[in-house]
């Protein structure tokens, strides 16, 4: 009789443990009003906390107006000009990679990790105006405005942050200049703003304005009194937009202020920056191109209103 063989097992293939896969970065970047922003803003929490594994937290990063136009520039440079015609108010990456504006975020989550957005805009809109409220206070800054005029007619308004946390003083000096609560200088100087010119424009440098006196780039008058010291020079003139004071030596800071249209670092240490630009990007631009004869505006470059915002 045949002696049987005994079952021979096969040897089960080594399975090779793939290494998770790493989790992905999502960042939204985007102007810091904008529903848009806040709707993208969800949709990467929601992912974040869906797929707690697979997703990094999401990097949320809220712009003003102003910077929002300078991080697009800058961004339209690195992306090589994919993004050289962009409309949205918030631009989305994965793992640095552009994805795109928030349709392009919401068709993503959907199509590949089923996430659908399905609340209502009311909702959105309430979102973004307690978070637009919030982001402003947490800075502890003041945002004062100036409503510019070329030519009698009215081109928009320039809002802008002053860093009181660093330069107090100097701040409060422009706060008042813009509300007109000073009432009149020992002198009979209408401590305002309102009415007051743009005498100057220094192309690739800056815009100048301030003389309350008689508007001539010479004179000027601060709450403090005919001149105040320098505070300090702790805010660097490293961007367009910083707004500093404008002087005639140390310590003689009144109410002449300029608005650097460009990285100006030959500034620093000389002149007291405090504040910056944030809204009216193109009142800024207006303002930079209006032809002028030895640095002095062809046009009438003037302040109908100013005050203050978000008290």
């Amino acid at each position: 009789m045949a002696t049987r063989q005994p079952c021979r097992q096969k040897p089960s293939p080594c399975r090779i443990r793939q290494p998770p896969e790493p989790p992905l970065r999502l960042k939204v970047v985007g102007l810091f009003k904008s529903s848009s922003f806040q709707v993208s803003k969800t949709i990467a929490e929601t992912l974040k906390n869906n797929y707690p594994t697979r997703f990094e937290d999401p990097v949320i990063v809220p712009l003003q107006e102003f910077a929002w136009g300078q991080y697009l520039l800058e961004r339209k440079r690195e992306l090589k000009g994919e993004t050289w015609v962009y409309s949205s108010y918030v631009i989305c990456f994965v793992n640095d990679q552009l994805l795109g504006n928030v349709s392009d975020l919401k068709k993503w989550a959907q199509k590949v990790w089923d996430v659908v957005d399905i609340r209502p805009s009311a909702l959105y809109e309430a979102l973004t105006l307690n978070y637009a409220t919030k982001f402003l206070q947490d800075t502890k800054h003041d945002f004062v405005y100036l409503d510019v005029c070329i030519d009698l007619a009215l081109i928009g308004r320039m809002i802008f942050e002053l860093f009181c946390d660093a330069c107090p003083k100097t701040c409060k000096n422009f706060q008042v200049l813009c509300t007109g609560t000073a009432g009149f200088s020992e002198r009979g100087v209408k401590l305002h703003y309102k009415d007051s010119i743009f005498h100057r424009v220094v192309q690739n440098g800056w815009i100048q304005g301030g003389d309350i006196v008689e508007g001539r780039g010479d004179d000027g008058e601060s709450i403090y009194g005919p001149t105040f010291e320098d505070e300090n020079f702790a805010v660097p003139h490293n961007k367009r937009g910083v707004l500093g004071m404008v002087n005639k030596g140390r310590h003689t800071n009144a109410s002449q202020f300029y608005i650097t249209l460009q990285a100006t670092p030959y500034l620093d240490k000389k002149y007291v920056a405090f504040g910056q630009l944030i809204e009216g990007t193109d009142v800024l631009k207006q303002l930079e191109v209006v032809p002028t004869e030895n640095e002095r505006p062809m046009l009438l470059c003037s302040i109908r209103d100013s005050g203050t915002l978000y008290a």
